[in-house]
C-alpha cells in the first residue's frame, strides 16, 4: 500500500472514532445527576384540606432546593391509601413520592389490599403528626360528648357523623366511642377536609371527627370542637379536654411522612431528604403547621423505616385485639 493510501485510511478511522460515543474508561455509564426533571408527590387527600396545603408549601420549597418542582397531584378516596397503588407502579428513581398516612399500616388488616406498607415502600422522611378532635356546628345543641352519647342511646341510628373515610383513625376511633358500647350512628365519609366541614356547619351531619384543618373555623366561632384525641391539651385551645380526660383511653395523632417506591437508591434517597428537612424547617412551614396545631415530627430515613415498621406491627396486634373487623386504633 502506497503512503497516500496509508494516510486516508488513517483519516477515516480517526474520524469514525470521533464520531462514537464517549464512553468511560472504567465501562460503566456516567451516573445521571438527580434531579433533572419535575419530582411527583401524590397526596392521598382532597385538594383543599390542611394536609393538602401544608404539603403544597412543602413542596415549593423543597423544589427550591433541589432546584427541580415538586409537583402535588391530589388521589383521594380508600381513606387515604390511594397513593399506594401508584408507588408500587411507579419506577423507583425517586421521581414518585407519596404522603404516607397513618391508614396506609391499617389497611391490611381492615379489607385486602394489593401492597404491603413496610415491603413496597422506600422511607424518605417522617414530618409531622395531626390533631384530631369531635367538632360540631356552633349553633349545635351538642355542648359535650356525653351530649352525644345521650342523643344515641335516645334516638338509635339518627346521629350523624362525618369522617374523612372508612377505616381512617376518625372512623376507628367512633367505632371504639360508639359501637363497642353498643350505641349507633350513622357514618357518613367524605374525601376531604372542606366537604366534611361544610356539611357539619350546614347541617348536613351533625358531628364531625377530622384532623385540624378544621381549626381556622373553631378558631372563627363557626364551629365548636368537643374533644381532642392528642395525648394533652392542645396549646390552641386549652379549654378543650382530651378524650384520655374524659374516661377514654385513646390517644391518636397519626404521623405522616413521604415515601418512594422500593428500591429507591440510597444517594436519591439522601437527596430527596435533605431537600424536604430543609423545607421542614422554614419559618414559614413551621408557622404553616401551626395554624393546624402541628409540631415537627422529623425522623430520617433509618429511622423512620424502623417506625413504619413498628407502626405495622402495632396495627397488626391491635387488629388482632379487636378482632381484625373493625380495625385498629393509634
Amino acid at each position: 500500500m502506497n503512503l497516500a493510501r496509508r494516510r486516508l485510511l488513517v483519516r477515516v478511522a480517526g474520524g469514525a472514532l470521533t464520531a462514537l460515543p464517549f464512553v468511560q474508561s472504567t465501562g460503566a455509564p456516567a451516573a445521571e445527576p438527580f434531579p433533572v426533571r419535575p419530582v411527583m408527590l401524590w397526596v392521598p387527600w382532597a385538594a383543599g384540606g390542611a394536609t393538602d396545603l401544608s404539603l403544597r408549601l412543602l413542596a415549593e420549597l423543597a423544589g427550591a432546593a433541589l432546584g427541580q418542582p415538586v409537583v402535588v397531584a391530589n388521589r383521594p378516596g380508600a381513606g387515604g391509601t390511594m397513593a399506594m397503588g401508584l408507588l408500587t407502579q411507579a419506577e423507583p428513581n425517586g421521581y414518585t413520592i407519596a404522603q404516607m398516612p397513618q391508614p396506609v399500616f391499617r389497611a391490611p388488616f381492615v379489607h385486602k389490599v394489593a401492597w404491603d406498607p413496610v415491603r413496597d415502600i422506600t422511607p424518605i422522611i417522617q414530618i409531622s403528626g395531626v390533631t384530631f378532635g369531635v367538632l360540631v356546628a356552633s349553633e349545635s345543641r351538642f355542648r359535650s360528648l356525653e351530649d352525644l352519647f345521650a342523643f344515641a342511646r335516645e334516638r338509635p341510628g339518627e346521629l350523624s357523623i362525618a369522617t374523612n373515610g372508612v377505616g381512617t383513625t376518625p372512623h376507628l376511633v367512633l367505632e371504639q366511642l360508639f359501637t363497642e358500647r353498643g350505641m349507633r350512628y350513622i357514618h357518613v365519609p367524605y374525601k376531604g377536609t372542606s366537604e366534611l366541614t361544610l356539611a357539619v356547619e350546614s347541617g348536613q351531619v351533625l358531628v364531625g371527627v377530622n384532623s385540624s384543618g378544621f381549626g381556622p373555623e373553631v378558631d372563627a366561632g363557626r364551629m365548636r370542637l368537643l374533644a381532642t384525641f392528642s395525648a394533652q391539651r392542645s396549646k390552641r385551645w386549652p379549654q378543650v379536654p382530651t378524650l384520655r380526660e374524659l374516661g377514654f383511653d385513646i390517644v391518636a395523632m397519626s404521623p405522616y411522612g413521604l415515601a418512594g417506591p422500593r428500591g429507591v437508591p440510597a444517594p436519591v434517597v439522601k437527596v430527596l431528604h435533605d431537600a424536604f428537612k430543609k423545607a421542614m424547617y422554614d419559618p414559614r412551614f413551621i408557622e404553616d403547621l401551626a395554624r393546624y396545631d402541628q409540631e415537627l415530627a422529623y425522623l430520617g430515613p433509618a429511622d423512620y423505616a424502623k417506625a413504619c415498621r413498628a407502626e405495622y406491627a402495632k396495627e397488626r396486634a391491635a387488629a388482632e385485639r379487636l378482632g381484625g373487623a373493625r380495625g385498629a386504633v393509634n
